[in-house]
């Protein structure tokens, strides 16, 4: 997803199940007391001097990811968890979450559904106050645990379809449909075509409708879709089809992590004069790409991205990398850049914000989505438009019946840098709505 693989950003977008409403079954509860009180941080340092733990009250929580593989075509998404623990570091330095400890519990889902259940159980055996952040494209195996728990599912990367459908789940991004909507917007302006490259999959074959919806607000013609095999390590002909239709155009590429792989084969067709643009999304190009493909001088100078938050040079990003400089400078897992990482980040501010409503009341798993369910509103300080989960508050459409966040940003890379090519945020949620009526 953030240049490690091919990822799928979404699962199958169509066929879903009907829209359970909210309301969790009988929830696990983690009391806040002295039971907790010698917990100590998964860091291996203890508490800190002058902490939250003093209190003697702990919230845990737990955040899983896919570590580090051997498998070419695992996800690796080490950054999730270590931007958890830093979390947990800096919240605690700072007096905690409302005057709570709080303790942070890893995962590796080894991307895999087996991996995922385990995380997923060991959640529920350990009664955490909430999944967070967290990174897995298997919610068909981990929602149902937490489901039949009551435990709250916080701000997910959104790598799978349960997370836009689960009434146990608080996205705090639009996942991968909002970026392709927003892509369709934002390339409505300066595209008079546009060809988009996507894979040869269930989860591509969603991607044109969403895209077109949004170049259609914009009174631009559907795409070209151009599909191209998941694993490959060359694109010549699926970039010269791509050329080809887009005329002067702008070509656009979601193909996870072997999107730089085909705008390599682009560069290099011998009828590309380089008068086309092009164009991705956030999770399949992104600042490590464009830094390791050459920065001012990568393929990508130029390029329309699509993402989620402000780019990760905005002042609004100070408080993580703040965090990240003094509790984890020696952690190169973590990219300030990684929208992933940044995504966690969003969701324990969304945790903090849910734990310091409680006041002086029992801080479980009940409590927390009681509070989110009864309209808790979250200030992330300017990273996403206020945050509610209501359920008037939600899309409510049968594929993504929980997103209460339909808004993307524009960015353009200059110089080989991520810059914003628009200030603030753009709702692509009517889009959202209106997607599978464009392309039958």
């Amino acid at each position: 997803m953030t240049g490690r693989r091919r990822a799928p950003l979404l699962g199958s977008l169509g066929s879903l199940g009907p829209f359970r409403s909210p309301g969790a079954p009988g929830a696990r509860r983690l009391l806040v007391g002295a039971a907790a009180a010698g917990s100590l941080l998964l860091t291996g340092c203890g508490a800190l001097p002058g902490s939250a733990a003093d209190s003697g009250s702990t919230v845990t929580v737990m955040t899983w990811a896919p570590g580090a593989s051997d498998d070419a075509d695992s996800v690796t998404m080490a950054g999730v968890t270590a931007i958890a623990s830093t979390y947990a570091k800096w919240i605690n330095a700072r007096g905690g979450l409302g005057g709570h400890e709080l303790k942070v519990l890893t995962c590796d889902e080894e991307d895999s559904l087996a991996g995922a259940e385990t995380c997923a159980r060991e959640a529920v055996d350990r009664d955490v106050a909430a999944v967070v952040g967290s990174y897995s494209r298997h919610g068909q195996t981990f929602m149902a645990p937490l489901e039949a728990a009551g435990i709250p599912y916080i701000g997910g990367y959104g790598a799978s379809d349960e997370e836009f459908q689960s009434f146990v789940s608080y996205p705090v991004n639009g996942g991968q449909a909002a970026l392709l909507a927003g892509n369709g917007r934002q390339l409505a302006g300066p595209c008079d075509k546009v060809s988009l490259v996507r894979p040869d999959s269930i989860v591509g074959d969603s991607m044109a409708a969403l895209l077109d919806a949004g170049l259609a607000l914009g009174h631009r013609h559907a795409a070209a879709d151009v599909v191209a095999p998941e694993s490959a390590t060359s694109y010549d002909s699926e970039a010269a089809k791509a050329l080809q239709a887009a005329g002067d155009g702008c070509v656009t590429a979601v193909l996870g992590d072997r999107t730089g792989t085909f705008f390599d084969s682009f560069r290099r067709l011998p009828s590309n004069d380089g008068g086309v643009r092009i164009s991705s999304v956030l999770g399949s190009v992104g600042q490590p790409l464009i830094d390791s493909t050459g920065g001012r001088n990568s393929p990508f100078e130029g390029a329309y991205v699509t993402g989620w938050y402000p780019v990760s040079s905005d002042a609004r990003w100070k408080e993580m990398r703040e965090a990240i400089r003094k509790y984890a400078f020696e952690d190169d897992t973590i990219d300030p850049a990684d929208s992933a990482v940044q995504t966690t980040w969003v969701a324990y501010t969304v945790l903090t914000a849910a734990v310091e409503a409680l006041g002086d009341g029992e801080v479980g798993a009940s409590a927390v989505t009681s509070v989110l369910n009864h309209g808790l509103k979250v200030d992330t300080g300017g990273l996403t438009p206020e945050l509610r989960w209501r359920y008037q508050d939600m899309l409510g459409s049968a594929a993504y019946p929980r997103i209460v966040n339909g808004t993307v940003t524009f960015q353009v890379v200059r110089g080989g840098r991520l810059v914003s090519q628009k200030t603030g945020f753009t709702d692509v949620t009517e889009t959202l709505s209106d997607a599978k009526a464009v392309r039958g």
